[in-house]
């Protein structure tokens, strides 16, 4: 039962942070400013990064049900909070504010967060629950790249 309240509760959180990130977005990928922009020849269609982040915090949500399980603490809720507002952070420093620096920044941080955990926390229960992690980590190297050709190229 415990898990499933855990389940829910990271569900809401992760998909709220997504909602509140697109609302800080500042109309984000279909602005004047982000479409301007010289980008990476291998930048997803728009309508990818919908599934893959609806992917990554569906299964970000299991991991964390997973873990927080086995180890809740308030160091695991600063940690996690601390991704929490990287990721919505991030929406609000590239898309809203133009910052493309403090955004790459913002997004390494972001993934050595995700790394963390991935490496950090991997008793034998979460042997296995780690990898659904992987989502996140592939997509935060393939934005972490979009990001950085951005700032080198523009």
């Amino acid at each position: 039962m415990k898990k499933i309240q855990y389940l829910i509760l990271f569900l809401v959180i992760n998909f709220g942070g997504l909602a509140l990130g697109v609302w800080l977005m500042d109309n984000g990928p279909t602005s004047d400013w982000y479409l301007s922009l010289n980008k990476a020849p291998w930048t997803p269609p728009g309508w990818l990064f919908g599934v893959a982040w609806s992917t990554i915090m569906a299964c970000f949500s299991w991991y964390l049900a997973e873990l927080f399980i086995l180890r809740a603490s308030k160091y695991l809720w600063m940690i996690y909070i601390f991704q929490v507002i990287l990721n919505v952070g991030w929406n609000f420093v590239f898309f809203n504010q133009h910052l493309t620096t403090v955004g790459l920044g913002v997004i390494i941080l972001l993934t050595l967060v995700i790394l963390y955990f991935f490496i950090t926390f991997r008793s034998d229960r979460l042997k296995y629950a780690k990898y659904l992690l992987l989502p996140y980590i592939i997509w935060l190297c393939i934005a972490t790249s979009l990001n950085a050709y951005i700032v080198l190229n523009n």
